[in-house]
């Protein structure tokens, strides 16, 4: 694949012209995915690059997590950005020529792209530090389990390297290349991820009664979940469950002893989120009643809604702005229904998560492979950002 090309009327200079190395780190990582938590050769690599900008890496943070800091040259206030690291568990189909070289993962969100954005970023900025203050370069593991802000914070993140605000962006898809979205408020959903455990007792196929049919049970809880939305959630409000694994069972003849359920429930409400919850709990509650079976329900990883900051999403989006032009950048869409754990940053201090279009392929498609073109673009918006804030 060529390197981009880049409208240099919008793109700031600097990352036009750093476009192609841009490019060669984000085709790296992409050709070594890792998954959440496993991100070492992704953070080694990070790191390096950070050490041959002349900057100091502190690595280790929550795991695999990469924070370097950029000063001013004189006292200001602290500005963070954040990448994520991690790639999925799933294929890459997407016959890239930097297609992953680890089957059964690929960076089929764009992750790869955040991590190489932000690189950029820290190259520009070590050549050409701010007047003032400073910025915190956060590279995060484990976005996709929900799990690498909270353990950077809980290992001492904030308080290494204070913030008075913080941003991130996410490429797109829904979105055109060249176009934008930054909202006040809730702009991503909060989730739980949740796993139930059903456990019964197996037996012959053909003798089911003397069985208790763990699979029967766990196919009506994932019928049942359907429901809840529906029945028990004001129809104003956002909400959403969704059941993305179903397992049990290895032969035509055996009724298995377990079966398993997954998924994740989501809504912009924290007291949605709960009720949503304890109505699963409550149908977990029922079914074993009714089957015998024993029904385990439990989260796995929570995550707040992902709430923007008045101040800090008008900075963002006039940013965007400045780049792309005033007219590409909506501030009116409706909260998307994904989440993302920087909304535990944003718990702590104020910022704004912002979204830039790329077209394609929509993220968790095993086709989708990170547009090159938008790298320079990000850069540009989040250096206006640091610009606007501290020079």
């Amino acid at each position: 694949m060529n390197a981009p090309t880049i409208n240099t009327l919008t793109v700031d200079p600097a990352f036009a012209a750093l476009a192609p190395e841009m490019a060669a780190w984000r085709r790296d990582i992409h050709a070594h995915p890792e998954l959440s938590g496993e991100e070492t050769r992704t953070a080694a690599l990070v790191a390096e690059t950070l050490r041959g900008m002349g900057l100091r890496p502190h690595t280790g943070i929550g795991g695999t997590g990469v924070v370097a800091v950029v000063e001013g040259r004189e006292p200001g206030p602290s500005v963070g950005l954040r990448a994520d690291m991690d790639a999925l568990p799933m294929p890459d189909h997407s016959g890239a020529a930097h297609v992953s070289k680890t089957a059964g993962v690929s960076h089929a969100c764009g992750h790869d792209g955040h991590t190489a954005t932000l690189l950029g970023v820290a190259r520009r900025l070590a050549a050409q530090p701010p007047a003032r203050g400073r910025v915190v370069l956060i590279f995060q593991p484990a976005e996709e389990n929900g799990l690498g802000a909270q353990a950077m914070i809980e290992d001492g993140l904030l308080d290494r390297f204070p913030l008075d605000e913080v941003y991130a962006y996410h490429n797109m898809p829904l979105l055109p290349f060249g176009q934008a979205a930054v909202r006040v408020g809730p702009t991503l959903n909060g989730y739980r991820i949740w796993e139930i455990e059903v456990s019964g007792v197996g037996g012959h196929g053909a003798a089911p009664h003397k069985t208790t049919d763990p699979l029967q049970a766990a196919a009506r809880i994932a019928t049942d979940i359907s429901a809840i939305v529906g029945r028990h959630i004001d129809p104003m409000e956002p909400a959403l469950i969704t059941v993305t694994k179903l397992q049990a069972g290895a032969s035509h003849n055996v009724v298995p002893h377990e079966a398993s359920l997954a998924g994740t429930l989501r809504a912009t409400s924290p007291e949605v989120i709960a009720e949503l919850w304890s109505r699963l709990e409550a149908i977990c509650d029922g079914m074993a009643r009714t089957t015998g079976c024993t029904v385990r329900p439990k989260v796995t990883a929570e995550v707040p809604p992902c709430v923007n900051a008045p101040e800090q999403a008008a900075l963002a989006a006039q940013a965007a702005s400045e780049v792309l032009g005033a007219g590409a950048v909506a501030r009116d869409l409706r909260p998307y229904p994904f989440t993302d754990d920087f909304a535990y940053l944003l718990q702590r201090t104020p910022g704004a998560y912002l979204f830039l279009g790329q077209g394609g392929p929509m993220v968790h498609q095993s086709v989708y492979d990170f547009d090159d073109a938008l790298a320079p673009v990000a850069a540009s918006v989040l250096m206006r950002i640091v610009e606007q804030r501290l020079d």
